[in-house]
Order: C-alpha cells, then structure tokens, then sequence
C-alpha cells in the first residue's frame, strides 16, 4: 500500500476521543510503525505498519 507523509487515512474505527469517534488521521511518519495524529482530538498514536493497513478505508492525498 503506498502511503506518504501527511496523507489523511480514514480508518475503519472510529479514534475514541471527545470529538464523536473521529475516524481520520494525519500520517506523521511512515516505517515499520506508522505514526499518526488524531484530526479530531490532536492525540498521538504509533500503530505496527500491519495492523494499521488493515483498518485503512481511504487514502486522501495531500
């Protein structure tokens, strides 16, 4: 899957903050752990390159 720095992923699964289950993330850094940012809440979180190309629905290019 070809992702790249500051794509916007929407996931699957909603991120569990205050703004509603904000299902979109700022890609802020891309290896064998993917480092993204909450859109809604701002809160950051690294996922193993895996599991987080599983739970992607849409790539939105920058």
């Amino acid at each position: 899957m070809d992702i790249q720095l500051n794509d916007i992923l929407e996931m699957k699964k909603p991120h569990p903050c205050g703004k509603e289950g904000c299902k979109k993330f700022l890609v802020l850094r891309i290896g064998m752990d993917f480092r993204l940012r909450c859109e809604g809440c701002g809160h950051e979180v690294m996922l193993p390159r895996s599991k987080a190309e599983k739970n992607i629905r849409h790539v939105i290019r920058n």
